[in-house]
């Protein structure tokens, strides 16, 4: 089933809206209703099951055409305040069809309730459960878009510093690694940006953090030195195109691989919308999986 560029396009205005007026409760609404959106597309390619700890609930995607090796763990994106598993399960649903792997969506605690590091303490005990499943961590891929796509950083970060093994890849889409909001597609973008807005981005960052310079907050920040591979796309089109780019840069000058693909007048987290180019994307995204899980 295939969705019009015109119908995201009107869903995604929406969630601009309730982020102008910087409602978080709306917001929550308006991306959930993405998610289920995006879960009818292919939902009939996958099935599904839960797992409950004790904070968060995850979900378990399985293709019925599973063909690559590995697990993704997708950690969904909402600016920290928003996205629930059925959320998660719209893009997991995307990422498990199109990619014939098997995905695991964490719905991480949110913000304000439970705030930072609780996104982080969640990913984490996420990763170790998929090793105490069994998978090796060279087999486990993280992917995110958005505040996902940061938190994957951010998780690595701990890993490192727990001295635990690092995951075989990172797949990073739209990440916001900056939450000083300190990068220059901020401004020069601005109401360019189909769904995102400086003033609703520097409000989510504060009801998550008092501390946005912090590695585990803003992984960009961080040492990046002995991270994994990194595949990060970004739209040409969002205020948070430079954190990918320098994230990408850092990462490059670490010593890390790292490859960045940006799609002129795409938006935020553009991929996972099933427009061109992603078609492309997905391939790219399929090799990236085979490359880092042999």
């Amino acid at each position: 089933m295939a969705i019009s560029v015109k119908l995201i396009r009107m869903q995604l205005s929406l969630l601009k809206h309730t982020q102008k007026a910087c409602d978080f409760a709306a917001n929550r609404v308006a991306q959930d209703k993405i998610g289920l959106l995006m879960a009818r597309t292919h939902g009939s390619k996958v099935s599904y099951s839960t797992q409950v700890f004790k904070d968060f609930i995850g979900r378990w995607i399985v293709p019925k055409a599973n063909t690559q090796p590995g697990v993704l763990l997708y950690l969904h994106g909402g600016g920290y305040v928003a996205g629930n598993i059925d959320y998660a399960k719209g893009f997991g649903t995307i990422l498990a069809a199109k990619n014939g792997i098997r995905v695991f969506c964490a719905a991480y605690r949110l913000a304000p309730e439970n705030r930072f590091p609780s996104a982080v303490l969640d990913a984490l005990e996420a990763y170790e459960y998929l090793l105490a499943y069994g998978y090796k961590a060279k087999d486990i891929i993280l992917c995110g878009e958005s505040a996902g796509g940061g938190l994957i950083y951010a998780l690595v970060h701990k890993l490192k510093a727990l001295s635990l093994p690092l995951p075989g890849g990172l797949i990073a889409i739209s990440p916001w690694t900056d939450l000083t909001l300190s990068g220059e597609s901020i401004e020069t973008i601005g109401d360019r940006d189909a769904s995102l807005s400086k003033d609703c981005l520097a409000y989510y960052a504060h009801l998550y953090t008092d501390d946005p310079e912090n590695p585990l907050a803003s992984p960009l920040f961080g040492d990046l030195t002995g991270f994994p591979p990194s595949l990060i796309y970004a739209g040409g089109c969002e205020i948070l195109l430079d954190d990918s780019v320098r994230m990408h840069k850092k990462l490059r000058e670490s010593g890390c691989k790292s490859s960045l693909y940006v799609a002129r007048n795409m938006w935020h987290a553009y991929v996972l919308y099933g427009v061109k180019p992603s078609p492309q994307n997905h391939l790219q995204i399929g090799s990236f999986i085979k490359d880092v899980t042999r």
